[in-house]
């Protein structure tokens, strides 16, 4: 059985037709679109999450997507510390680096090694309680990943974080953190707007570890370290990037029963005037701790 039939069987959800989705398709009277990957700046891709939250509050498609970054982008959490990047290290390596929208730690997004997903619909339509709303989002990251042959699930217990401003070795949290053969697999977060969700994630596909632990300044965590915390698909089965990609999109299209789509023209300006105002703007992306934007 899928992890998507198991969420909605062991999580009677207030809003019945979201369950009735996951089981019985009763939700085909709401439009969900499947955006494939794309590559592009780090910037614009969080720009186009919150495009996507407009579009399904304003009563347009939800969003399931599967996207890459490109060049390699570090993405800070929204209340984390300038302090922690090594921004000399960034501009040496043309890594770009922005601000998400969801707290944590920083990820390095190789172009190569990570792999990013997003769902977006009205707030309306998911579960209010945080934990079954995760439940619910992950299924289909979880059904990719049993479709690739792996045995990954949420971590089991609290687990010590290593190095906080990174992601990858914060304290691993059962409630969004995916794990398999022990270790970190993928990262999940969500933020809520007054009428929509977006939950993004990234799943790595190789590890990167030195490349990874360059971008962040101030701490002492080796290579061999971040290793012990985290894992890639590649080193748990013998499949592609882009077979990986393609289970994830396959597992997202099912899960929300989405057809193929495209962003639209205006979807794509107002992407871009957000990526000026502030995605890419220094005033965002180098804001310090407790300051609002």
């Amino acid at each position: 059985m899928k992890r998507s039939e198991l969420a909605v069987r062991r999580n009677p959800f207030p809003h019945p037709g979201v369950a009735g989705r996951m089981a019985d398709d009763t939700l085909a009277d709401r439009e969900w679109r499947l955006i494939r990957e794309e590559a592009r700046e780090g910037p614009l891709q969080m720009a186009l999450d919150e495009v996507a939250a407009e579009t399904a509050a304003d009563g347009g498609p939800r969003t399931v997507r599967v996207y890459r970054w490109e060049p390699g982008t570090l993405s800070v959490g929204y209340g984390q510390n300038p302090d922690t990047v090594d921004w000399a290290a960034c501009a040496d390596r043309g890594v770009s680096v922005t601000r998400r929208q969801t707290g944590g730690g920083g990820i390095y997004h190789d172009a190569l090694g990570d792999v990013s997903y997003s769902i977006v619909a009205p707030r309306s339509e998911l579960p209010g309680d945080l934990l079954d709303a995760y439940h619910l989002l992950c299924a289909p990251v979880l059904d990719a990943l049993d479709d690739l042959g792996i045995d990954a699930d949420y971590a089991s217990e609290s687990v010590p974080a290593v190095w906080p401003p990174a992601c990858y070795l914060r304290a691993l949290h059962p409630a969004h953190d995916i794990v398999a053969d022990g270790r970190k697999l993928s990262g999940n977060a969500q933020y809520r707007r007054r009428e929509s969700v977006v939950q993004h994630g990234s799943l790595t596909y190789a590890v990167r570890a030195a490349t990874h632990l360059d971008v962040f300044a101030g701490h002492d965590v080796t290579p061999e370290r971040f290793r012990e915390r985290v894992v890639g698909v590649d080193e748990l089965v013998d499949a592609s990037r882009e077979e990986a990609v393609a289970a994830l999109e396959a597992s997202l299209s099912s899960w929300a029963d989405a057809h193929e789509g495209s962003w639209t023209a205006g979807e794509l300006d107002r992407a871009r005037e957000k990526v000026e105002d502030k995605y890419a703007a220094e005033e965002w992306v180098r804001r310090r701790p407790g300051r609002r934007p």
